[in-house]
């Protein structure tokens, strides 16, 4: 599949992480384009969630290049990464739990807040109506996910999916242009997996692009445009989710048998 240059959001070249004698990432290269959903398989310490932490920030790359939004991000700070408009969730769910789930929503608009600490102090006029927007715009958001009813309730007081569904809808609060979710079906019943797919399919009809990591097969083939094999930190496979199906190297990945 030929990439349009002018579509590509994220382009990933010959990207490595190491730790020790230990190559997470070896060499992987990979292209995201604007409006995708595209997942990111593999078995178990194949490094996708490494992956994600080297693309994100949180990790530095020894080597290879990360452009993302035609600018080169490789290395830079999360926090900077984030306000160019890379959102993430975790594998294992990073909430304020003392905080109240709208107030959880509400840190996530804060990265596109233009209120600056000396304004604050003083309580200007449009420190107050930008605060008022910012609630508005998290209850709107929990609307989204029918979560606006407990927008008062602490954020732990939230069962499983209920906690996914508002890290998601945190990360979507700093108006990203791409979310990366790291095993968002974790965990979750048949019903909620159901309802995961309908948030990721809108969230991508907004004009949000996709990328995922995700071991729940049935969700990643019937959502992703494409699909990316990862197998102990090597890209063994890319394409659509028919073709991955049907890969050798992909099954013998999985079963732990040789490709022939």
């Amino acid at each position: 599949m030929t990439d349009n240059p002018k579509q590509i959001l994220l382009k990933v070249s010959d990207l490595e992480k190491r730790f020790g004698g230990l190559t997470a990432i070896n060499k992987v290269s990979f292209s995201v384009r604007a409006g995708q959903i595209k997942a990111v398989i593999g078995p178990n310490g194949a490094g996708k969630t490494t992956l994600f932490n080297v693309l994100t920030g949180i990790l530095a790359p020894e080597n290879g290049e990360i452009i993302f939004q035609g600018g080169d991000v490789s290395g830079m700070k999360p926090h900077l990464i984030a306000v160019r408009g890379m959102a993430r969730t975790f594998q294992i769910i990073k909430l304020f739990g003392d905080m109240t789930v709208l107030e959880n929503v509400m840190t996530g608009c804060y990265l596109r807040s233009k209120t600056g600490i000396t304004s604050a102090a003083f309580h200007l006029p449009f420190v107050w109506r930008e605060e008022r927007e910012i609630t508005e715009k998290s209850l709107r958001l929990l609307k989204d996910v029918g979560l606006d009813d407990r927008a008062g309730d602490p954020a732990a007081s939230l069962a499983l999916g209920q906690q996914r569904m508002l890290e998601i809808v945190r990360a979507l609060a700093s108006e990203p242009v791409i979310i990366l979710l790291d095993e968002p079906a974790a965990g979750l019943s048949g019903p909620e997996t159901q309802t995961l797919a309908e948030l990721i399919g809108r969230i991508r009809d907004s004009g949000v692009t996709v990328l995922l990591v995700e071991h729940d097969m049935s969700l990643v083939m019937d959502i992703s445009d494409e699909v990316l094999v990862l197998d102990y930190g090597r890209k063994i496979a890319e394409g659509t989710p028919r073709e991955i199906q049907n890969d050798k190297k992909v099954i013998a990945a999985y079963l732990g048998e040789e490709a022939v």
